[in-house]
């Protein structure tokens, strides 16, 4: 059997997955991670992106969070995130309206908060749609 470690991932709402893994990848402050069984333990800040969890079987999981915190511990990999949503779950027509409305916001130049606010919003719903598509082309093979 192949090395495992345990998988969290929760948000400020709700436990998203619990369960093992042999492959977590997601988007830290400084790039891609990959974290594997007895990776050295580690606590970095998130981007907003996608997150995906190997399963032992192979399967693969996708997540989109809005940034967060990830910690590596000898047997347990933890993704603590503001907010988190598994691929399948994302409301495409709600994600697409989100994204035109940070864009309208960025596109008049509001004042500096709002168009701090707009970008954070923007690679949110950025990571829903990168997360979307990778589902898409992952269920059609």
């Amino acid at each position: 059997m192949a090395s495992t470690f345990r998988c969290d991932i929760v948000s400020a709402e709700e436990e998203i997955f619990h369960g093992e893994a042999v492959l977590l990848v997601a988007t830290g402050e400084l790039g891609e991670l990959g974290i594997a069984p007895k990776h050295a333990p580690l606590i970095t800040r998130l981007k907003p992106g996608k997150v995906v969890v190997t399963l032992p079987n192979g399967e693969q999981m996708d997540f989109a969070v809005s940034g967060g915190i990830l910690e590596v511990q000898p047997q347990v990999v933890t993704v603590l995130a503001d907010t988190a949503i598994r691929a399948q779950d994302i409301d495409e027509a709600a994600v697409r309206a989100a994204k035109e409305e940070a864009e309208r916001i960025l596109a008049r130049r509001a004042e500096p908060m709002e168009i701090a606010e707009a970008q954070q919003k923007l690679a949110e719903v950025m990571a829903q749609l990168s997360a979307l598509e990778r589902l898409r082309k992952n269920v059609k093979h």
